[in-house]
C-alpha cells in the first residue's frame, strides 16, 4: 500500500518541477537593461530556456545500468527519448 501511495506522489512532483523551471524562465526573462521582457519575446525567451533545462537534466540522467555515464549513440538516443516524454 505504502508503494501506491509514493508512485502516486511522484507525477505531482514531477509536474511540480516543470512549472518551477517555468517560473524560474520566467524571472530570468530579462533584457540587457534589466527590464522583463513581454510579448512574443518572453515567450520565445521562456520557450528556449525549458528546452535548455530539459536537455541539461535529461544528460544528467543519462546513465547506465551499471552506473556509468552514456557516451554516443546511446546517449544521444536516451536524450531525445527523455526530451520527447518531458514535453508530454
Amino acid at each position: 500500500m505504502a508503494h501506491a501511495q509514493t508512485s502516486a506522489s511522484a507525477p505531482a512532483a514531477t509536474s511540480g518541477n516543470t512549472a518551477m523551471s517555468g517560473s524560474s524562465c520566467e524571472a530570468k526573462a530579462v533584457d540587457k537593461n534589466g527590464k522583463p521582457l513581454a510579448g512574443a519575446a518572453k515567450n520565445s525567451f521562456v520557450k528556449k530556456c525549458m528546452k535548455t533545462e530539459a536537455k541539461a537534466s535529461c544528460e544528467s540522467k543519462a546513465v547506465g545500468s551499471n552506473g556509468k555515464p552514456l557516451a554516443g549513440a546511446a546517449k544521444a538516443s536516451f536524450v531525445k527519448k527523455c526530451e520527447a516524454t518531458a514535453g508530454k
